[in-house]
């Protein structure tokens, strides 16, 4: 499709093309996609529920899972309803100022969650190094300042991303191979050279999701460490399966993104590979997030079968 609606070498619309050399495939890639998006609507949802609803719940941990549960569902939304139009109705053209507000929600929520990971690791560590002081650290105002803390450093750290990209001149083309608005995609479009800019996107990747991945590997030495002076093998085992879930959650998040970071700067993959692990990045945390607690959490796991009817009152 040729460049449209140019105007001072400035687009107003992009055209997002999918997954490259799997066209023809796309109407089949939809199925998993569509069916894993409806599982995290309605598992985040139900897990929101449960958490608002179950008394029980709201301590420090689970109201750090609802704020990541209720991002899921923001990141979800926010890119897999236009890859589904894409693959579906061949809709392509996106408006670069929804193009770039999309840039803009998928890598400030991704900071977030990232942010919610580690406050989840935090507790965690007050709950097994420090327990007799973890309702006096952890008190409801302090978790609000936690929460808001970690969503203004996510406007903050990312705010910038649209108003970079908005003044560039794409002089090439306004194809973006990809099945969503992403930053390098555009900034490889454009006709300056991108390392200043991606040294940018690096440093705001380092400081923000590098830095709580580091804080959170420190954290579970830490507790590693508590847990295995205790005296008791069943204290061991009951505090190590209290952090089980969170690992669970940390890897399915962490390891797609580094994947998709690597492959996309210093890696070299067929481009419908690197797409398709980007596309995991995104649908994946979202389906599974709700899926891990709702498992290993007993509380959590009750309340929803309860809901659903299949456990009595």
């Amino acid at each position: 499709m040729a460049p449209s609606n140019w105007t001072s070498l400035h687009p107003s619309t992009f055209i997002l093309i999918g997954i490259p050399g799997l066209e023809e495939a796309h109407i089949w890639i939809s199925i998993p996609f569509c069916s894993i998006y409806i599982l995290s609507l309605l598992g985040n949802g139900l897990l929101l529920a449960v958490i608002k609803t179950e008394p029980t719940l709201h301590e420090p941990m689970y109201l750090f899972l609802a704020m990541l549960a209720f991002a899921d569902l923001v990141i979800s939304t926010t890119a897999v309803p236009k890859i589904l139009c894409i693959f579906w109705f061949k809709d392509r053209t996106i408006h670069v100022n929804v193009c770039l507000t999309q840039i803009f929600l998928i890598h400030a929520i991704s900071c977030m969650e990232s942010g919610f990971m580690l406050a989840m690791a935090f507790d965690r560590y007050v709950a097994i190094c420090n327990p007799l002081r973890h309702s006096a650290i952890l008190t409801n105002w302090a978790i609000i300042k936690i929460g808001l803390g970690v969503v203004m450093r996510g406007a903050v750290l990312l705010g910038p991303h649209p108003f970079l990209l908005k003044w560039l001149p794409y002089c090439r083309t306004n194809i973006i191979s990809h099945t969503y608005c992403e930053f390098m995609a555009l900034v490889n479009l454009a006709c300056v050279d991108p390392t200043p800019m991606s040294a940018y996107s690096l440093a705001v990747a380092f400081s923000s999701g590098g830095l709580d991945f580091i804080l959170i590997v420190l954290s579970y030495i830490m507790i590693l460490q508590t847990i295995f002076s205790l005296p008791s093998k069943e204290a061991r085992h009951k505090s190590l399966s209290t952090c089980s879930s969170h690992v669970c959650v940390m890897l399915v998040f962490y390891t797609p993104a580094l994947i998709t970071y690597l492959t996309h700067r210093f890696g070299h993959v067929a481009p419908h590979v690197h797409i398709l692990i980007a596309n995991v990045y995104l649908v994946l945390p979202p389906v599974m997030n709700p899926i891990i607690y709702g498992v290993r959490t007993p509380g959590i796991r009750q309340r929803v079968l309860h809901i659903l009817g299949l456990t009595p009152a």
